[in-house]
């Protein structure tokens, strides 16, 4: 089943994107970053480029010839995913295919609109049986 996580009261969920993207290849996993649009999907493939600030994250959108053998993917379709390891969703929405997946990366903010459409997110994962951890990214700026 998805182990599914979400990190709330983000100050910049691009950002967190980048982070969380880091820490799961620093494990060795593929990763899959699924956005709302494609501005958006620019605006993260861009941060990408210099995110960790010291390497290189090498990652291409979904529909690049070199997808397949790709460690972190954009997507902003959902429809056919090329692996099955880490999903980030930076939707408002659940993803289709998220059940494919073995981690599911839900990311939000402070702002109200967003965690709004958290809550429907969570509620309709834990209405069909998911174990979900939450982490307070707050209290990791405070200290």
């Amino acid at each position: 089943m998805t182990q599914i996580d979400f990190y709330t009261q983000v100050e910049d969920k691009l950002q967190t994107a980048c982070k969380l993207t880091a820490k799961a290849r620093s494990l060795g996993l593929r990763v899959t970053l699924f956005c709302p649009d494609r501005d958006t999907a620019s605006r993260l493939d861009r941060m990408l480029w210099s995110a960790p600030a010291t390497g290189f994250m090498p990652h291409c959108r979904l529909d690049d010839p070199l997808a397949p053998v790709t460690p972190v993917l954009i997507d902003t379709t959902g429809d056919n995913p090329l692996h099955d390891e880490v999903l980030i969703n930076l939707h408002s929405e659940w993803p289709a295919c998220f059940s494919r997946f073995q981690r599911l990366a839900e990311i939000v903010s402070a702002e109200d609109a967003d965690r709004s459409e958290a809550r429907a997110r969570y509620k309709f994962y834990r209405d069909r049986g998911y174990e979900i951890r939450t982490h307070d990214l707050s209290t990791q700026r405070a200290g």
